[in-house]
């Protein structure tokens, strides 16, 4: 009921605008199919802890369709989509199907309304109500974890304005977030994994494009209602800034750059005091079909927070975290010693394979150790190979390799190997 009231009272301003759109009316109406699947193949072998051991790995092959449509007229535009992931082979752990004795393979079998959304937009303002997907910036602290087959969405209010020369102002208020989990979320004693998080969240971006890259300030409040998802300690406010460019120096180089920090603190029903700060900084070179990157990321962590034992770390759960501290997927959760990534990459791009392309081919080492008490975590290794077939047909092979340094140092380190194969048509 929450969510039905709070979609019809957040309509009411966007049906307010139609007179402003009434010329609208007499244009034609438009109909966009959506039609997505993705077929893969996904292994893990992860040593430990108990009762997991490399002799028992988790093997699975899963399906996951989308399909609906975007009706539209003029600026107004109704998306509605539905989403379904089937598990061909179910030899793993989904995280909520009580197959314990597997690693986690999160892709569990789901069926739900993906997205459901009416929208007004126009050249200056894109307001959007309902369950939709976001993803702001580099999705570090906002994304809708497209990796994974079942998609986060929020039910939301978003307000996009670009009515000021370079300058987006991009608020959205959300008092939902559809997780990964699907509708088997919390079950099977996985109540740290419900299908939605309730909660007063806001996520605020105000971005300006320069000559030389795009300064973005960004405040995001999060505010979850469940107690059962990290006994409320993900409720934060963070604050922070951004800058990313590029500059080219001949048609084949450029050089590009990225800086960010942020602090963040505890907020609402947060029972952990704590404050931590988030840096990154990043170089990239581009000569020819060769692109180098080098970078630095920290999640800090709080030595004197209360309210927790042995410290609280900067924390990011909304965010699209397969993008970050490797393809492992080991530091979904930040320990509370907090982490520093220290990464290289190296990629080349082969435009046409033929019809195909491009074909990119791409490989990354991490170093992971801690913030405080000077633990090396371990070190991981990433390689990629994607290819786009065609304008509907793409595929990717790809590997992560986690090598645990020393003791166990937080909930779940271990050595693991990961291996995917998928294979993705659009419409």
């Amino acid at each position: 009921m929450r969510r039905v009231c709070f979609l019809l009272s957040a309509s009411a301003p966007i049906m307010g605008l139609s007179a402003i759109a009434a010329p609208a009316l007499a244009q034609d109406v438009v109909f966009k199919p959506i039609v997505e699947a993705r077929l893969r193949y996904e292994t893990v072998d992860q040593a430990g802890p108990a009762p997991l051991t490399s002799s028992r790995d988790a093997e699975a092959v899963t399906m996951r369709v989308r399909a609906g449509g975007e009706i539209s007229k003029g600026p107004w535009a109704f998306l509605a989509e539905a989403e379904g992931t089937l598990a061909i082979n179910e030899d793993y752990n989904s995280g909520v199907n009580g197959k314990t004795l597997y690693p986690i393979v999160a892709d569990p079998e789901n069926v739900e309304a993906n997205r459901v959304q009416i929208q007004y937009r126009t050249k200056p303002l894109i307001v959007t109500v309902g369950r939709q997907r976001i993803n702001l910036d580099d999705q570090r602290f906002v994304g809708s974890v497209a990796w994974r087959q079942n998609e986060q969405t929020f039910d939301a209010v978003r307000v996009e304005y670009m009515g000021v020369k370079n300058l987006k102002v991009d608020v959205t208020y959300a008092i939902s977030a559809r997780t990964i989990w699907g509708i088997d979320g919390g079950k099977f004693g996985s109540t740290n994994r419900p299908t939605n998080i309730d909660g007063d969240n806001v996520f605020a971006n105000v971005s300006y494009k320069t000559k030389l890259g795009t300064l973005t300030g960004f405040a995001y409040l999060v505010d979850e209602d469940e107690a059962v998802v990290a006994l409320r300690r993900n409720s934060s406010q963070t604050y922070g800034a951004r800058f990313m460019g590029a500059v080219p120096f001949t048609k084949k180089v450029k050089l590009s750059y990225l800086a960010s920090y942020a602090r963040q603190s505890d907020y609402a029903t947060n029972p952990v005091d704590y404050s931590a700060d988030y840096v990154i900084a990043e170089l990239g070179l581009d000569v020819a079909a060769f692109k180098l990157t080098g970078g630095y990321e920290l999640l800090g962590s709080d030595a004197g927070a209360t309210g927790i034992a042995g410290g609280f770390a900067f924390q990011t759960p909304f965010a699209t975290l397969h993008k970050f501290n490797g393809w492992a997927d080991k530091f979904l959760t930040t320990p509370g010693t907090g982490i520093q990534d220290y990464y290289a990459g190296i990629a080349y791009t082969v435009p046409k394979l033929g019809k195909a392309g491009p074909l990119v081919a791409s490989f990354t080492y991490h170093h992971f150790s801690s913030d405080r008490l000077s633990i090396h975590y371990g070190d991981e290794y990433n390689a990629q190979v994607s290819l786009k077939i065609n304008k509907h047909l793409s595929t990717l092979v790809k590997y992560a390799d986690y090598d645990r340094k020393g003791i166990s140092s937080y909930t779940g380190d271990a050595d693991t190997k990961k291996f995917w194969a998928q294979i993705d048509y659009a419409l």
